[in-house]
Parts: structure tokens; C-alpha cells; sequence
């Protein structure tokens, strides 16, 4: 299906998101530009495409001329019409020409857009999978550092409970002795002074 003006003027390109690329405002107006140019280009080919086939109408009707006509003469009747494609095909040549540019320019826009676009998305994507990495990696070192960090204060504590049972060890030792010392005083004493022993009143 051959491209038209029509079809640059209602192309619509897809929106990128994150993209700087050209000014959307530029392109159209340099869109415009190409269609204008086009049209008269495809009003001159017209043109000449009009002319081309009034010369060759012209041409078909040549031998249609009455039979009576001086055979030596035909030649000279021939050469209007046969130089008639000649001329023309040149002037269609610059217009075929020029056509065939404004097409190779917006291709070439489009394709640039395009791998623009595909270059922006290919960059994201890496930005947003180095930030990922990143991430994690922040993560996990920060898990790390909290659970070396517990390990530690564990370490501590389970060392001052053992400090702690082991002074609770001692202090209960420490006061049995010296109840019971208390308790043999008691006694002797009761012994040397004639009263009832401490050990016999259940004490």
C-alpha cells in the first residue's frame, strides 16, 4: 500500500514514558513541512502524468490520419512524437526522485525514534535491575549486621546469666554456712549455760 501525505499527517507515534528524546512540537512541524512538499510533488507528477497521456492519446491518433498522406512526409510527422516521451520522462525523473526522498526521510525518522525508543527502554531496564541488585545486596547486609549484632548482645546476656546463677550459687552457699554456724553457736551455747539445745526444739 503506497504511503500518502494523508498518512504522515495522521500517523500517530506511541508515547514513551521516562523519554527526553526530540521535541514532539519540531517534529510535526518538520512533518508538515515533508507533506507539503509531497503534495506538490504528487501535483506535478500528476500534472505531468496528464500531459504524458494527452501526448500519447495524440500519438494514437497519428495513424488514424487518411492513407493519402505522402509517404516521405511520415517521418517528419513522427519525430514530434516520439521526442514527446523523451521530454517527459526527464521532467518525472527529479519528481519520482524527490518522492522517493521525503519517503526515505520519514522511514528514517520513524526507524530513529524506534531504536531511541528501544535504547531508553534497554537503559531502564538495566537502571532498574542495578538498583535491584542493589537493594538486596543493601538488605542482606544490613540483615547481617543486625544479626551479628544480636549474636553479640545473646553472647553477652548468656554470659551475665551465667555470672548471675553462678553468684546466686555462691550467695546460697555463703548463707547456709553461716546459718549453720549460727545455729552451732546456738547450741553451745545453750550447752555450757544448761538450757534446752536449739536442735531439740525443732529449730
Amino acid at each position: 500500500m503506497p504511503l500518502t501525505p494523508e498518512d504522515v499527517v495522521t500517523k500517530q507515534f506511541q508515547h514513551v514514558r521516562f523519554k527526553e528524546g526530540f521535541d514532539p512540537d519540531e517534529v510535526d512541524d518538520f512533518l508538515d513541512e515533508i507533506v507539503v512538499e509531497w503534495r506538490k510533488v504528487i501535483a506535478e507528477n500528476e500534472e505531468l502524468k496528464a500531459k504524458l497521456a494527452a501526448y500519447e492519446s495524440g500519438a494514437e491518433a497519428a495513424p488514424a490520419a487518411p492513407a493519402v498522406e505522402v509517404v516521405e512526409e511520415a517521418p517528419a510527422a513522427a519525430e514530434p512524437i516520439a521526442e514527446v516521451p523523451q521530454a517527459a520522462t526527464p521532467a518525472l525523473a527529479p519528481a519520482v526522485s524527490t518522492s522517493a526522498s521525503i519517503i526515505d526521510l520519514a522511514q528514517r525518522l520513524h526507524d530513529e525514534h524506534v531504536a531511541e525508543g528501544l535504547a531508553k527502554r534497554d537503559e531502564l531496564v538495566a537502571e532498574g535491575q542495578a538498583t535491584a541488585t542493589r537493594l538486596v545486596s543493601e538488605a542482606e547486609e544490613t540483615t547481617r549486621e543486625i544479626t551479628e549484632r544480636f549474636d553479640q548482645e545473646r553472647t553477652v546476656l548468656e554470659s551475665r546469666i551465667s555470672e548471675l546463677r553462678q553468684f546466686e550459687r555462691d550467695y546460697r552457699a555463703q548463707l547456709r554456712s553461716y546459718i549453720e554456724g549460727k545455729l552451732r553457736d546456738l547450741e553451745t551455747t545453750a550447752a555450757t549455760s544448761g538450757s534446752t539445745p536449739v536442735s531439740a526444739i525443732g529449730l
